[in-house]
């Protein structure tokens, strides 16, 4: 019971409007409701479900290894390992590009070799209704991937080989993401 000074009962209009005001804000918090993003609405909590719009995605072939790296961790995330989509409601173009580039130099013996590089993937995307063949989403997402260059030309050859591999297994998850929210957002099956 809510007491005032010395032991006294507070005003009984006071207490209901406190009530009130707890029964209100209750009710209130009870309407909110948080999901993830690309969960279907019978996931259950802690269990991964990708929305049917993503798993609907056809990913065109692409013509570098490192594209075609990217791809495969795409594929693999939109569906959860089934492959690609047989009857698909999208579909989408990639065009993956690399650049890597010293990130910083340092004096080794006599001559300055760089010891770091930074590798820089981009990928632009399109995504089109298959069966009308408009535009429902368009973009571009980087990532860069730091990487030591060692002395010996094998080892600094498998360096960028593992940078390039990091940076398209995040660039994939990156371009998950924005596909997701560009389906949210255009209220294409989301």
């Amino acid at each position: 019971m809510l007491f005032g000074k010395q032991g006294e009962s507070l005003n009984p209009t006071f207490r209901v409007s406190m009530l009130a005001g707890l029964a209100l804000s209750l009710a209130v918090a009870s309407g909110c409701t948080v999901r993830p993003l690309m969960a279907t609405p019978d996931a259950t909590q802690g269990s991964f479900a990708s929305s049917p719009a993503l798993s609907s995605i056809a990913i065109a072939p692409v013509d570098t290894r490192y594209g075609q790296e990217v791809r495969n961790h795409l594929i693999f995330l939109l569906n959860g390992g089934a492959g690609q989509p047989s009857n698909a409601r999208y579909a989408l173009e990639l065009a993956v590009t690399r650049s890597s580039s010293a990130a910083a130099r340092v004096q080794v013996r006599t001559d300055n070799e760089p010891t770091s590089s930074l590798l820089t993937m981009t990928a632009g995307y399109t995504l089109t209704e298959s069966g009308t063949g408009q535009v429902v989403a368009k973009g571009r997402r980087q990532i860069s991937s730091a990487y030591d260059v060692p002395r010996q030309e094998f080892a600094a050859l498998r360096a960028e080989r593992d940078a390039e591999n990091r940076a398209a297994r995040e660039l994939a998850e990156q371009l998950r993401l924005a596909l997701g929210q560009d389906l949210a957002r255009s209220g294409n099956g989301l």
